[in-house]
């Protein structure tokens, strides 16, 4: 079973720029793997021959074939997990069981939320430590707030910068232990408000319930406005990310 903590990230300067470079060389490798892609695509049907086209497999090797200098600076985890999304892209897109999905885009470095996935990632004296390539020197682990626990195995982590804060979201694998069956009963009587025990009446609902509701209700009308006015890029920018967070 997979539980997931989302918490924040507080890098410093120097690991702030690893984490602004690895967002960076995600959209690059995405970017790079959908043009190799389409193209592949493209020149399968102009030839007439099935074999030519694309896979994850035929585009991450071509990708990884003509790397450049710069590149081996980067994590190498970053294009391979960059191309094995775009992969479950394309075969949601073609999946009849989901119309929805649309096909797969470039990504935008205007965006306002970038980030990139590491499967290498650690937990270490309750600091996260992504993993470092043997070029560089200057490293540090990174320190965050948030998680309510550590424990499992921690799989692949998603890290996101959004409006000039770190995120990340830790996946751990835990083990559920079954209960032991008791052969008691219990009954529970459930309302909106409370649900009723054997041993007595448990309040289901914060004192300041409705006070939340009315902020809620405020910004969805501020965001339900953004979007009669713009549109659908009115859902790409700062402001309504922002508003959105509130």
């Amino acid at each position: 079973m997979l539980r997931v903590q989302k918490v924040r990230l507080y890098p410093n300067e120097t690991m702030k720029q690893v984490l602004d470079d690895l967002c960076d060389y995600r959209r690059y490798c995405w970017n790079q793997g959908l043009a190799l892609w389409n193209d592949m695509y493209d020149a399968s049907l102009v030839l007439g021959d099935k074999k030519l086209r694309p896979n994850a497999r035929k585009v991450r090797d071509e990708l990884v074939a003509t790397k450049e200098d710069w590149q081996y600076r980067l994590s190498a985890r970053c294009l391979q997990l960059a191309i094995s999304d775009l992969n479950k892209a394309w075969q949601n897109f073609f999946k009849k069981s989901l119309p929805d999905w649309g096909k797969p885009k470039f990504k935008s470095k205007k965006t306002a939320r970038q980030g990139f996935k590491t499967d290498r990632a650690q937990i270490i004296n309750g600091k996260l430590r992504l993993d470092k390539p043997r070029e560089i020197k200057a490293w540090a682990d990174i320190s965050f707030k948030g998680a309510k626990s550590l424990v499992g195995d921690l799989k692949v982590v998603s890290i996101y910068r959004e409006n000039g804060k770190y995120w990340a979201s830790l996946p751990f694998e835990v083990k559920v232990t079954k209960k032991t069956k008791t052969g008691q009963k219990t009954a529970v009587d459930v309302n909106v408000g409370h649900f009723d025990y054997t041993e007595g009446q448990v309040k289901t609902l914060p004192n300041n319930l409705k006070a939340l509701y009315k902020r809620i209700k405020h910004y969805q009308r501020l965001l339900a406005r953004k979007r009669v006015a713009n549109g659908k890029k009115a859902t790409q920018t700062n402001n309504y990310v922002k508003t959105r967070a509130k």
